[in-house]
């Protein structure tokens, strides 16, 4: 386990590695990204020599250039500005169509990963900085996926033309073109994206953090109004919003920057070609016009660069979500599924000497829950954890369910090592309540239905009268059909926790393990839920977790943590 937490701490990834790594999930739609280069090269052509040939046509109009065909030249002026918007459309059509697509395409593979990678995952991570990478971090990435990858292609293959161009007036203007290309749309955006790279990371992790304190204070405003916290809870907000201020600040302060020195760069490249330009010509070496025509070049020729120099701003952000987004795609699980293994589980339930520690992140610390523990759960009994809250009561359920692994001792299902037992099979031939039940914006029986998709009506209906929760379902205005609320908050906490336990016997699995399944729940109804509990035992091996002495009545057994 040391290992794969190891190899999970977060990766300092080189914006060259994130972007290669991006790039790899463009394989399935390369035939378009090359349909949009090419098309986004000719348009860019296009654009650049209107303002050639319309030197030209100066220079034919006035007789310094003998030859020029000036009815050609109008002709073409025409079809390269019609054109270049036709091309300009097509191409971003075509990018566009790839960012969704792959945009889409991360999402099922963010959502597959972290299915990979829970419980454990959603159990140490904040949940308000996976909602941050799950919407905005991936939204950013159409900035990448859609501006990024064809722009730098284009620049390059656009930038190779006019050298090629500048070249053949002179060999003087094709070397100074490509200094000045390489200067634009290489070293200032790597230099750029050298500065602010931190600080691209530092705002989607302040970001993330953001949405975290939104997230909490959502959650918790009953709380904070009964305790009158709004004040706290508001200066916590605020310096949250001033941080990520900051961070804006600065990152913007680095794109003005950026945007003077490219503007100067360019600005410097008309001087220095104008220059060379008059010393060629006191030379003898080229003409008047084909100097005119070299500056004329290069400087219009700077749209591919400068808008990969320009590029370099957004990046910060763009490279900083895809190394979030990498982070969770290429994330270990703590505990990897186990696939054709043991498929059966009988016998006796043995824990051997079990010792786990959990990872305090946050306080960089080891938390030792479990020691040495040693247990027998008989087959087919009722089996009593007691103990007091933090003892590893429900750590242990999930060892048993192998959401984690043992750092020491063993966990057998009869004779079979947990870790032997195909994942599937354990989960299926295990009922798992949790104290906190989930329900979903759906009808009460569907959320019933949870826990057995093909369940019939009937069998929805005897599972809620074991769970004692039928007649309150029956006193709601469409019965099971009743739509419930976002997390099940139109019912209270004893009827959610009631429908987690009517979904542990619609599973009608052979073992059943529960977690203070009646912390919530009156008396009356929790003998009620107890009593189905003991009926259920013939042919179901159950563990039960409670701090209740009263709960341990049913058991047949009682351990003590």
């Amino acid at each position: 386990m040391e290992r794969r937490e190891a190899m999970n701490s977060k990766k300092r990834r080189s914006g060259f590695h994130v972007m290669a790594g991006l790039i790899g999930m463009i394989t399935p739609l390369l035939g378009y990204m090359c349909i949009a280069i090419i098309m986004g090269c000719i348009g860019n052509l296009m654009a650049t020599f209107i303002t050639i040939l319309g030197g030209y046509g100066f220079l034919g109009i006035f007789g310094a250039k003998e030859g020029v065909n000036i009815s050609l030249i109008f002709t073409l002026l025409i079809i390269f500005a019609v054109f270049r918007g036709i091309l300009r459309y097509a191409e971003q059509a075509c990018n566009h169509f790839i960012a969704f697509k792959l945009l889409a395409s991360i999402r099922h593979k963010v959502f597959a990963a972290l299915r990979r990678l829970a419980p454990a995952k959603l159990d140490g991570s904040e949940k308000g900085n996976l909602i941050s990478i799950i919407t905005s971090d991936i939204e950013l990435l159409e900035v990448f996926y859609a501006h990024t990858i064809s722009p730098i292609a284009i620049a390059v293959i656009t930038s190779v033309f006019m050298v090629c161009f500048l070249g053949n007036l002179h060999v003087a203007y094709g070397v100074l073109g490509c200094v000045f290309y390489v200067i634009v749309g290489v070293i200032i955006p790597l230099v750029n994206g050298k500065n602010g790279g931190e600080k691209g990371q530092e705002y989607r992790n302040s970001f993330g953090g953001l949405n975290a304190c939104v997230l909490d204070n959502l959650y918790g405003l009953e709380e904070i109004l009964e305790y009158n916290q709004q004040n706290i809870r508001m200066e916590s907000l605020k310096k949250h919003t001033v941080l990520l201020g900051e961070m804006t600040g600065a990152l913007k302060k680095d794109e003005n920057v950026q945007r003077v020195i490219t503007d100067g760069v360019i600005l410097f490249t008309g001087i220095v070609m104008a220059i060379i330009g008059e010393i060629l010509v006191n030379a003898g070496m080229v003409n008047g016009a084909d100097a005119l025509i070299a500056v004329i070049a290069m400087t219009s020729s700077f749209g591919p660069t400068a808008a990969l120099s320009a590029l370099s701003n957004n990046l910060h952000h763009t490279l900083a979500s895809g190394n979030r987004v990498l982070d969770i795609l290429e994330e270990i699980p703590v505990v990897e599924d186990v696939v054709d293994g043991v498929e059966s589980l009988s016998g006796d339930i043995l824990c051997e000497n079990v010792s786990f520690t959990y990872n305090d992140t946050e306080h960089k610390t080891k938390v030792n829950v479990l020691k040495n523990f040693s247990a027998t759960f008989a087959e087919n009994k009722i089996h009593g954890i007691l103990g007091k809250s933090g003892c590893g009561k429900s750590t242990l359920l999930k060892l048993l369910m192998r959401f984690y692994e043992t750092d020491m001792g063993t966990v057998f299902y009869g004779k079979d090592n947990v870790n032997r037992i195909d994942t599937s099979a354990l989960r299926n031939h295990i009922s798992y309540v949790t104290q906190e039940t989930f329900l979903f914006t759906d009808t009460i029986a569907n959320n019933i239905r949870v826990a057995k998709s093909d369940a019939t009506k009937e069998e929805i209906i005897e599972a809620a009268k074991k769970a004692s929760i039928h007649d309150f379902i029956m006193s709601t205005p469409n019965g099971y059909d009743t739509m419930l609320a976002e997390l099940g908050n139109s019912i209270s906490g004893g009827e959610k926790q009631r429908i987690g336990i009517a979904r542990a016997f619609l599973h009608d699995s052979n073992m059943i393990f529960l977690d203070e399944p009646t912390s919530n729940i009156d008396s009356l109804n929790e003998g009620m839920i107890l009593r189905s509990l003991e009926q259920e035992k013939r042919d179901k091996t159950i563990i039960l977790v409670s701090h209740r002495k009263s709960t341990m009545g049913i058991a047949d057994n009682v351990v003590a943590m």
